[in-house]
């Protein structure tokens, strides 16, 4: 099978450390970007330089034109799609439910969960055994904050990652006799970028005491977890969920 594979939000922290990975491991590596074309092409230049193959691929996960126009991208480049990491993702700042707009609502569930469901939709039309495709496999990445809950801080992040579980759960079992399997991980407090962007960028210094491991982890400790779930290795592995949060 040709192993090719896209990874969203692929620029950076555990996107950009998944694609490494995996390409080291012989995939061809499709990343996605949303703004950051610089940091997509650097992590394309790392693959290529290392003797893989790699593309950048710009699209908002959200908006459905642009993600129909992405995987048009890999096809005509790489072929059908056998691998999918839903890694794209946002935070907010930290903020107590009776803080939040709607507004923040509707953009956390749009990139969050939405992106996810239309990246999956698209390459299960190109994994499936019912469209003539050869299986594969789609990684979607949680969060330990849908097990936690995340109070004063990101319920919203947490349920729109309750919604990726349960998504990850029914698509599992819909396309299992296809030949896909669909899991998921859920990283714990993760050293990466995304903490800043919520305007937290020390979170991970001030929590992991609350962490049994006692320490953060790093992204690519996560994209381990994650080219695992992917690999043939996983092959009677679906419906799982594996929490890599330092026992948190």
């Amino acid at each position: 099978m040709n192993k090719v594979l896209l990874v969203t939000g692929g620029s950076r922290g555990i996107g950009a450390a998944t694609a490494l990975l995996a390409a080291q491991q012989g995939w061809s590596v499709a990343v996605n970007y949303t703004a950051n074309s610089l940091a997509a092409d650097e992590v394309v230049r790392q693959i290529r330089a290392s003797g893989g193959q790699a593309m950048s691929v710009q699209a908002d996960v959200a908006d459905e034109a642009q993600v129909l126009r992405m995987f048009e991208h890999i096809d005509a480049k790489f072929g059908r799609l056998t691998g999918l990491v839903n890694n794209a993702g946002v935070v907010d700042v930290t903020a107590r439910v009776d803080e939040m707009s709607v507004a923040r609502w509707k953009r956390m569930f749009d990139i969050n969960v939405i992106g996810s469901l239309i990246c999956a939709r698209e390459a299960v039309r190109r994994m499936s055994t019912q469209y003539g495709g050869e299986g594969g496999s789609i990684v979607n990445v949680s969060s330990a904050a849908s097990r936690l809950g995340s109070p004063g801080q990101y319920v919203d992040y947490a349920a729109a990652k309750g919604a990726i579980d349960a998504f990850t759960i029914g698509l599992a079992k819909e396309v299992a006799a296809e030949g896909i399997r669909v899991n998921a991980v859920r990283p714990g407090l993760i050293e990466t970028e995304i903490h800043a962007s919520g305007g937290l960028p020390n979170r991970v210094k001030e929590l992991q005491h609350l962490v049994p491991a006692q320490r953060g982890g790093s992204a690519e400790e996560v994209a381990q977890g994650i080219v695992w779930l992917l690999s043939d290795s996983a092959s009677y592995t679906t419906m799982s969920f594996l929490d890599i949060s330092g026992g948190r």
